[in-house]
């Protein structure tokens, strides 16, 4: 009968280097002394001064998304390199330690953008997630059974709105409701049924509603067949440094915009 490495041991064989999320530290330090595989850290912190790591701006409940910011992040710090081959080890079932192994190629081809939206917006990530995550629900879901389509604009709200003007009254005037709050989200959904952006702060306070987006749309390349909605989300971030969230009526594609071009396209009845 074969023993267990000689079921699991091609799992390891010809590995370029592993990925260990928030280990302990006597679980980092049984790593670092391997000579042939690179130790890469991957935690909201870098409690063990590792030279290879990768920063966690929040928690991924999901273990998948959390392997793929992990590597899309290692690849843009230069930390690996398209082909390698990984082997990361993560928290599935404990809290406590590392429980879950899995081996995972790297492919610069197929990257998601997740790293680039969280850690190159102005705004704070469990921001940026929340948003993220109304416009998901609102596209499995819609408003009564009906695609919608949104636009939220994430982050240096002060000038967002120097650059827009209001299409009807601002439900949120001197309100001080954050977009993590769920009786918040409802409101959005709500909300999301007449035109105009969410303009949304750094920190998460829902500036305004309905604000139509004015600036120039000129030298903004956007995907053919996309419309105003992702040209507004584009201009807008070329122009400031906002993040754009934007839920497609037509399509129902979830997609981001930072810098004037998109970042990431999800379908939400995958995510």
């Amino acid at each position: 009968m074969s023993d267990v490495s000689e079921l699991f041991g091609d799992l390891f064989t010809d590995a370029d280097g592993i990925v260990l999320f928030s280990p302990s530290s006597s679980y980092y330090q049984t790593f670092t002394d391997l000579e042939d595989l690179d130790v890469i850290v991957a935690a909201p912190d870098n409690e063990h001064g590792a030279d290879r790591f990768v920063e966690l701006p929040l928690a991924f409940e999901d273990v998948a998304d959390q392997l793929t910011f992990a590597i899309e992040g290692a690849l843009d710090d230069d930390l690996v390199e398209e082909g390698d081959e990984l082997i990361c080890g993560a928290k599935l079932f404990s809290d406590d330690d590392i429980d879950t192994v899995a081996r995972v190629r790297v492919s610069a081809g197929e990257n998601s953008g997740i790293y680039d939206l969280f850690t190159q917006s102005r705004a704070e990530p469990s921001v940026i997630r929340a948003v993220f995550e109304v416009a998901i629900e609102l596209g499995q879901k819609g408003q009564k059974g009906k695609p919608v389509g949104a636009l939220f604009v994430v982050g240096d709200a002060g000038k967002v709105m120097n650059k827009s003007r209001p299409l009807s009254y601002n439900p949120f005037e001197k309100s001080h409701v954050h977009v993590g709050d769920p009786i918040v989200t409802v409101m959005l959904k709500e909300f999301s049924r007449l035109d105009g952006a969410f303009v949304i702060s750094d920190a998460g306070k829902i500036v305004s509603a309905y604000r139509y987006l004015e600036p120039a749309a000129e030298g903004v390349d956007i995907p053919k067949g996309l419309g105003a909605r992702h040209m507004a989300a584009g201009a807008i971030t070329r122009d400031t440094n906002a993040t754009a969230i934007v839920l497609s009526e037509s399509d129902g594609l979830v997609r981001a915009f930072k810098g004037g071009e998109l970042i990431l396209e999800i379908d939400p009845e995958n995510y």
